[in-house]
């Protein structure tokens, strides 16, 4: 369905960076629409619902796409290099690159510094990628999704893509309006060249994960990573 009033620089965008033509152009705008334009203009729809079911479709098409590569890589691995090609960082970046913000709609008092946010623009290549799996599928969502996100597949095995679990926990929990976490030394054991050390990372004293490492730093990732896990997230 065509939206009367369609920016054609938009439609041009659309059709040169993201490489799709939608049929329903209204859900392009709702992937484009920040939260802060909604509120001020009545009938405009957000983009979080989309954000949200985009989120999953990214995780799913590079799960599917380690699986299939590396047969023979265990779950730990694979884990370790979806958490790095799948993160806010990484995402921003390919939507800065495509320029996403520049063809967002925002409120008033957002549009400059929202434009170039990691967290806003992260979450709108989720949400695009949301938009694509509404309007074509499965099929559309991931050649778009692997296109802009497998080069990164290969550097993160290399270990070329490094991940910073404890800065992406304190975002999360910054975006709750929540304290930063406590990090806190559990265990320490073994000689001294071959020293090994337990972290445990704790949010409003309750325990949300632990992590072993070769240092405190290490150790530090480590349990961060266990805490932005699923099943351990805070909130």
């Amino acid at each position: 369905m065509a939206v009367s009033g369609l920016d054609p620089e938009l439609r041009a965008w659309c059709a040169e960076a993201v490489g799709h033509q939608f049929r329903d152009e209204a859900l392009l705008l709702e992937a484009l629409t920040h939260t802060t334009y909604a509120n001020e203009h009545p009938g405009a729809r957000a983009n979080e619902r989309l954000e949200f079911l985009g989120d999953s479709v990214v995780g799913m098409v590079i799960a599917a796409h380690l699986y299939e590569r590396y047969p023979d890589l265990p779950e730990g691995e694979l884990t370790k290099i979806r958490a790095a090609v799948v993160c806010e960082p990484s995402l921003a970046s390919r939507a800065r690159a495509l320029g996403i913000g520049q063809q967002m709609r925002f409120g008033r008092g957002e549009a400059v510094a929202g434009r170039d946010r990691d967290s806003t623009l992260s979450d709108a290549f989720e949400a695009l990628v949301g938009a694509l799996y509404r309007d074509g599928g499965l099929e559309a969502a991931q050649r778009f999704v692997l296109r802009e996100l497998g080069p990164l597949v290969e550097a993160a095995r290399q270990g070329l893509v490094r991940v910073d679990y404890k800065t992406q926990l304190q975002e999360q929990l910054q975006r709750q309006g929540a304290a930063a976490p406590q990090y806190k030394l559990l265990v320490e054991e073994g000689p001294a060249h071959l020293r090994r050390f337990q972290v445990g990372v704790f949010f409003e004293g309750r325990l949300l994960g632990t992590g072993w490492g070769r240092s405190k730093k290490e150790a530090e990732q480590e349990a961060a990573r266990q805490a932005l896990m699923p099943d351990q997230r805070p909130g």
